[in-house]
């Protein structure tokens, strides 16, 4: 089985995470950033890459009970949580085991009209990064958006000092490249039009980017 980072860094931290993140990364405010910028609609078919705890997949339901939503991950101790989560919301969603790279084969039939993802590129390698933003271009149907949330460029002393404690946990290989904003350039490199950096919000761990890019059809 291909390796990952588990929630919070470290398997014994899984639960703790969904407390972790809402502490440390000034969750709500970013997360209704992120929603509001995915627009979900009845009739969206979304996929969220690295669903985690399946938090993102509930607003997401909230906001458009009428949308298709699916998450991904690689770990089923997330999965099961992310499960237990849209059951007590009353939602349906559809939960696949796999990693970002596999997300073209995942999905393959299904039109997805957005893919999304949340605080899980800064914890895969460079070449991981490349590989599962090329497979959620695949996934998407032609016309479809992705919506990324995810630590970008540390533009300040003060950003960069104090990601340096995500980067104790999730590792300094994989974390860099994103705090020197790789993001951008990887998203266009995958074939996504229309890059652009939306918002940028100081966390207590660092600054949180939210990214846009679309699939030009056909």
């Amino acid at each position: 089985m291909r390796g990952f980072t588990p929630a919070a860094g470290l398997r014994w931290l899984t639960p703790l995470y969904d407390v972790g993140v809402a502490v440390a990364t000034r969750e709500r405010r970013w997360r209704h950033l992120l929603v509001g910028q995915i627009r979900p609609r009845e009739g969206d078919v979304i996929a969220d890459i690295g669903c985690g705890t399946g938090s993102l997949l509930v607003l997401l339901g909230r906001a458009a009970p009428g949308a298709h939503l699916v998450g991904i991950d690689p770990d089923p101790e997330v999965l099961r949580r992310a499960a237990a989560k849209a059951a007590a919301a009353g939602l349906a969603v559809e939960l696949l085991r796999g990693f970002a790279e596999d997300a073209a084969a995942l999905l393959a039939g299904r039109r997805v009209t957005k893919a999304v993802s949340s605080l899980v590129f800064h914890q895969m390698p460079l070449a991981g990064k490349a590989t599962g933003l090329a497979a959620m271009h695949a996934a998407l149907a032609p016309g479809g958006e992705v919506h990324v949330a995810d630590y970008g460029l540390q533009r300040t002393r003060l950003m960069r000092g104090l990601f340096r404690l995500v980067q104790a946990l999730d590792g300094r290989a994989d974390t860099e490249p994103n705090a020197r904003g790789v993001l951008p350039g990887l998203m266009r490199d995958a074939g996504f039009r229309g890059v652009a950096e939306t918002a940028v919000i100081p966390t207590p761990t660092g600054s949180i980017s939210l990214y846009r890019g679309r699939r030009e059809g056909p």
